[in-house]
Formats: C-alpha cells, structure tokens, sequence
C-alpha cells in the first residue's frame, strides 16, 4: 500500500492512547491542518521531535504533503538541535524544547478538506553515529521506505491480519520508524501511540487481543521470568544480536520465537532470521545481493539502497552453506550497548571539548554482564583528587548536553599519557587494562 492511501478508506481505529481509540477520519483531519499551517512557513527541512507516536505519524504525514522534508535528528536534545541549526528550518514537536530554531508545537487541531497529491521525490533525512564520531546524514526516499515495508508484509503479513502493533522502541530511529508506523499503517494495523517502557506494562494489555511486538535485544534480555505475557503473533527485535538464552526464554514466555532484522540506517532491512533454534543463520531478503569485495569485507546491493555501487559493510559476515550468514563482529568503532548504536569516536570528540582535556580514549567495559563506556583521559594541568573529583562532576554535566545516558561514561581513568604503540597508534591492550581494577 502507497502512503497516498494510508488515509484513505472507511473510518476505522488507526493507533490508540490508553483506552482511547484513535480514528482515521480524525487523522486526516489533523494531517490536512497540520501541513497547512507547515506550508505557511519558510524553509523546507523539518526536525520531528515526538514523544507520541500518532502524532509523530501526523507530523511525517503533514510535512510530505506540505511539500517539506522530515528530519529525523535521533534525539531531541536542545544541544544537539541548536547544533544543526544550519541543516534545519524548524522544529514539529509535542514538547517543550529550550532551541533557538522555529517552533512549530503540537496542538490536535484539525481541518477539512482533501489533501494535495504527495511528490514523487518526496524523502527523509536521518542521521546515524558516524565512524568518524561526527553524526551521519541518511537520506531515505518515500519511494524505498514503501518498498522495503512491501518486503516484510511479504515476508510475514500473511499472519498479521487483526493484530494490534506494540513497541518497546523509538520511532525516532529507522528500525521503528519502519515496524512501529510503517508496517501498521500498510496493513491498516491499529498501533500504540506510547511505548512499552517496562514489562509490567505487557501484563496490562487487553488478554483477548492479538499482538505484533516490535522490540530490542536488551528489552526482551530483561524481561523477567515470571511475567504473564500477551498473545503475540509474532515479536520482532533488531538493534542487535539477541542472545540465544534470552530468545529461548522469549520464545517460551510468549508462545512464538523471536524474529530478528539485520540492517543498518544507511541499508534499510537486509536480512532475517528466526530464532527457533540455537545460532540461526541470516537469510537475506530476495531483491539483496552480498558479495566479498575483499578479505573480511562485504559489498551489499539493494534496491533500499538507491547506489549502483553498493555499500561496504562494517560487520564481518561468515557465509553457510545454505546461503545464510552469520556476523562475526565490527570493524569500525560503532559498538552496541543494549539496543543503542553508539559512536566511540563521537564521545571522544565530547571529551576533547571539555577544559583541561588534552587527549581522550572511549572503549566498552564489562562488569558482572552489563556493558558500559570507560574513558581514558590525559589532561593539560595535573589536579589533585579533590580537584579532579569536582572537575569531573563538571564534566558529567556538560556532556549530559551532547549525549545520551547510555553514551555517558561510567568508568573514568586519568593518566600522565594515553598509551600508544611504537606506530603511535591506541595501545588498546594496555588502555583495557586500566580497567581490570573496578572502581
């Protein structure tokens, strides 16, 4: 289904806030008063920044048929807004946020009348963790979006059909733009308009319904043992690899195994598995092609992609025998920490900015099986332990501007010299083992 027509059709339930349904017809009301008053203002790209994931999809619908162009900026920090005050025109949002930029705030207003046809050029920018620490632009045309939710509704709507759409993840990202308002408004499946912040919450839902529950490796690996879950027809999880235990566990709290997406911003969906036995492999959809391009690197083509040259992937792939692949690993310095992508070289770059910082190392430390950022710092002026204690508290503040809370560092060295090789390159080794003392 084109996005042309999600608004079209007889009235139903579309999403829902609570115990309260929300209709089409209202809907589109919202969308046309929404793009009228987007179509008043100067300028063409707008940032999105929702809370409300109906709202969000009126936002999105009203900019297309606006004629503007949504952002996605990944989070909705003043700081970080301000900062790319010169790739943006304004804000849409449904909070209250202390930015210089153009404010366009949310306010259920609706309007009659039809809506104008959507562009074929329409698109929308994302940006994603860069390698190089710098926050990457990802521009994704209306065009593929609809083209990669027709695979999934190939790959699994046959069974969707009356189910209601759940998630625990942002639809500020792509993997839940993609499940959380995509895939439902393609097969007219009614979605929460607020996420599943705890499992508690799964507990509350009506027990005669039938879900989609679209999730997160780190979500699913807490869940606890003696929760009541809903009927789910079928739970996706992406974001990251999500551990066999945990999936068997999933799989017998909730009656089905847990479907993983592989992918990436810059690729969209590039493959799937089923987690219905220990290590699975991962099947690539049909319109994807791998392909070595040298040792250890991979070239991926896909229509989503919309570059006749393909793109060099950053996981390390082992092929199977059966076509499938698993992943063994990354090359570059975006790590996972629960279901975050998260830039090592971004933090580092935070940490250069601070006073007295003269160099800084980020890495993932693990204690007792949870994952958080270490940082390594040499600094311009040696403080005594009194100093540096209120030097650092300082610091947490000012990145808590910049960064998100799984993005702060948690463990803190300072050392006269980062260690280097005789190549003058990060002694990782060494650097590591500044952490085998816990704090």
């Amino acid at each position: 289904m084109r996005v042309a027509t999600w608004l079209t059709g007889p009235d139903r339930e579309v999403a829902w806030r609570g115990d309260r349904p929300l209709m089409l017809s209202s809907m589109h009301r919202q969308v046309v008063a929404l793009s009228q008053r987007l179509a008043a203002r100067p300028g063409t790209h707008w940032a999105l920044c929702f809370d409300d994931s109906y709202r969000f999809c009126v936002a999105l619908l009203a900019c297309w048929y606006a004629g503007k162009t949504p952002v996605m900026p990944g989070h909705c920090r003043a700081a970080l807004l301000d900062e790319m005050q010169e790739r943006l025109d304004g804000v849409v949002c449904d909070m209250v946020l202390a930015v210089t930029l153009p404010q366009l705030a949310w306010d259920d207003a609706e309007a009659p009348g039809p809506l104008p046809p959507l562009s074929e050029h329409a698109e929308l920018v994302l940006f994603t963790s860069g390698s190089t620490g710098t926050p990457r632009q990802v521009i994704r045309t209306l065009a593929a979006m609809e083209q990669e939710s027709r695979w999934i509704s190939t790959l699994w709507g046959a069974r969707l059909p009356g189910c209601r759409v759940i998630a625990s993840v942002s639809h500020q990202h792509l993997y839940g733009l993609s499940f959380r308002i995509f895939l439902p408004m393609m097969l007219r499946l009614p979605f929460a308009a607020q996420p599943i912040f705890y499992g508690e919450q799964l507990i509350r839902l009506p027990r005669d319904g039938r879900y989609l529950f679209v999730s997160s490796p780190a979500f699913l690996s807490r869940l606890d043992d003696a929760l009541t879950a809903p009927a789910c027809e079928r739970i996706v999880s992406a974001g990251g690899v999500l551990h066999d235990a945990a999936a068997q566990q999933v799989w017998q709290r909730f009656g089905c195994p847990v479907s993983e997406i592989y992918g990436s911003t810059e690729t969209g969906v590039l493959a799937w598995r089923v987690c219905d036995r220990p290590e699975p492999n991962w099947h690539a959809f049909p319109e994807v092609r791998l392909a070595q391009a040298a040792p250890d690197r991979w070239q991926v083509w896909s229509p989503l992609i919309g570059n006749a040259s393909g793109l060099t992937l950053d996981d390390r792939i082992v092929m199977q025998p059966d076509g499938g692949f698993q992943l063994a690993g990354r090359h570059d310095r975006i790590v996972k920490i629960g279901d975050k992508r998260l830039s090592l070289s971004e933090i580092e770059r935070r940490l250069l900015s601070l006073p007295e910082v003269a160099d800084a190392a980020a890495l993932v430390v693990t204690r007792h099986e949870r994952q958080a950022i270490g940082v390594v710092l040499s600094l311009t002026t040696p403080l005594d332990e009194a100093a540096l204690h209120q030097r650092r508290q300082q610091w947490k503040r000012q990145l808590q501007r910049w960064l998100e809370p799984l993005a702060m560092p948690r463990y803190w060295r300072v050392v006269p010299a980062i260690p280097v090789t005789a190549q003058s390159k990060r002694a990782w080794p060494q650097i590591e083992e500044l952490f085998h003392v816990t704090d």
